[in-house]
């Protein structure tokens, strides 16, 4: 089975320990003894657990949601909808004693009613703050009336190293609160498929459904990442999970305790991808490493700094890249505002170059509209595209044509078009902005020629008036 197909976004943590030992030869006898007192057979991870767990809640949403009867059935029953009511468990950690908590986004997408049970089993209603689907995040507050609830600290400066000892801690298949242990097996995972700053935490911590949203835990009682997701084909721990590195999370908490709605990330304006085997040699390289930059927007934070294409970046801040989405996580995790040291390598030289970090342009304004009227289109939302608008909706301003869709509902959720669409033309007619499709709608005769693009491809539909 493909692992990415593999890949379950979860919430977990099942109480066991995983062996860190390896299997060892005869010879290794000489060096391996007994624990030499009892005060040694006592080491526990218990007290970093006493500090951390009782900052550790469990999340419950519930939605309801419109089902469509059977067309047999409803020869009985009449056709009538039904309601049903779906509900998701995860877990979260309280990051302010003033009832802020983190947790992921697919905890609580789309969810009516958000509550929360805190570690001595109290119930709690709870609002979102801000909720990050790009990231997976998602900040929720409940009312303490000014008691102040035990924590659980971000550490966004320290980096893990892979051996590094970690602690899984939430509440899977809703047991209640688990804890397991185990090891950081590697950083920088990027090709997995989980949210759109793919650069994770990879952890041999067992991690099963519920655990999503829980905190993965240094032997310091900090939270280095947030459980998100696992390689598995059964629906259970497989020894391979996946954490949210705390300087995102910390980045989404922050935009949260700010007043706002969306997180705005700093943004390179250039996109690359990863060097292979054989581009290195022709670069010259001795090993592949690194990004090629393959475009720049002009004017950008790049392109000031005289990046361009063809150009091989190496390092953010000293930190190694080696492909696009650790590119974009290096630059979309620092502050607005920074000056980021970036090593470039052009025609067999490397320098290095000052970075102006800053907010991506809106330029053209988003311009959002509801198309109405009698035509295919109606009830979809479009925008403007900009490196904002393309931030904010997940969107490649880099190789995207027309306006934007963003909501999809009515006759053109009917018709098939997609939030992510974007809208080319309109019976011959260039659609560069929401204002051009507006009139571009109106003054339709006998029909529509709409040309769509959808990841990468062109789609031409007709349809009659």
């Amino acid at each position: 089975m493909n692992a990415r197909h593999a890949l379950l976004a979860l919430t977990c943590a099942t109480l066991s320990t995983s062996a860190l030992a390896q299997p060892s030869s005869p010879s290794d006898d000489l060096d391996r003894r007994p624990p030499p007192d009892a005060a040694t057979m006592r080491l526990s991870f218990a007290p970093i657990v006493r500090r951390v767990a009782p900052a550790v809640v469990n999340v419950y949403s519930r939605r309801v949601v419109r089902q469509q009867v059977d067309p047999f059935w409803s020869l009985f029953s009449g056709g009538y909808p039904r309601d049903r009511v779906q509900q998701s468990l995860g877990s979260g950690a309280i990051v302010r004693a003033d009832g802020v908590i983190l947790t992921n986004h697919h905890n609580i997408a789309d969810a009516q009613e958000v509550r929360v049970a805190t570690a001595d089993r109290r119930e709690w209603p709870a609002t979102v703050l801000l909720d990050d689907p790009r990231a997976d995040l998602a900040v929720l507050r409940i009312d303490t009336k000014g008691e102040r609830l035990p924590t659980i600290a971000i550490d966004d400066a320290s980096r893990p190293e892979v051996g590094d000892l970690v602690l899984a801690i939430g509440d899977p298949f809703g047991v209640g609160q688990t804890v397991t242990n185990g090891i950081v097996s590697a950083l920088a995972r990027s090709d997995v498929g989980i949210n759109d700053y793919a650069f994770f935490i990879q952890t041999d911590a067992a991690i099963n459904p519920g655990n999503s949203g829980g905190p993965l835990v240094d032997m310091e009682g900090h939270l280095i990442g947030v459980n998100t997701a696992i390689v598995s084909s059964s629906g259970a721990s497989a020894g391979i999970g996946f954490a949210i590195p705390a300087a995102m999370a910390k980045q989404v908490v922050d935009a949260a305790l700010s007043g706002d709605h969306r997180v705005s990330r700093p943004w390179l304006g250039a996109r690359g991808q990863a060097i292979t085997d054989e581009m290195a040699h022709s670069f010259g390289m001795d090993r592949p490493e690194g990004v090629v930059v393959t475009d720049v927007w002009p004017g950008g934070p790049a392109a000031r700094a005289g990046i361009s294409r063809g150009d091989v970046i190496l390092t953010v801040d000293g930190e190694p890249v080696n492909d696009g989405a650790g590119l974009t996580y290096r630059v979309a995790t620092s502050h607005m505002g920074d000056v980021v040291a970036v090593a470039v390598r052009r025609a067999g030289q490397v320098r290095t170059v000052s970075l102006h970090v800053e907010r991506p342009p809106e330029t053209p304004p988003a311009d959002p509209r509801t198309l109405a009227g009698r035509n295919p289109l109606a009830g979809a939302t479009v925008v403007n595209v900009s490196p904002a608008s393309a931030q904010q909706y997940g969107a490649d301003p880099f190789s995207s044509q027309g306006v934007l869709v963003t909501q999809a509902g009515g006759g053109a959720q009917m018709i098939g078009v997609q939030p992510g669409d974007f809208i080319r033309e309109v019976n011959g007619q260039k659609i560069a902005t929401t204002a051009d499709l507006v009139a571009a709608l109106e003054t339709s005769g006998r029909g529509w020629i709409i040309v769509i693009q959808r990841a990468g491809q062109v789609i031409t539909a007709r349809f009659g008036a």
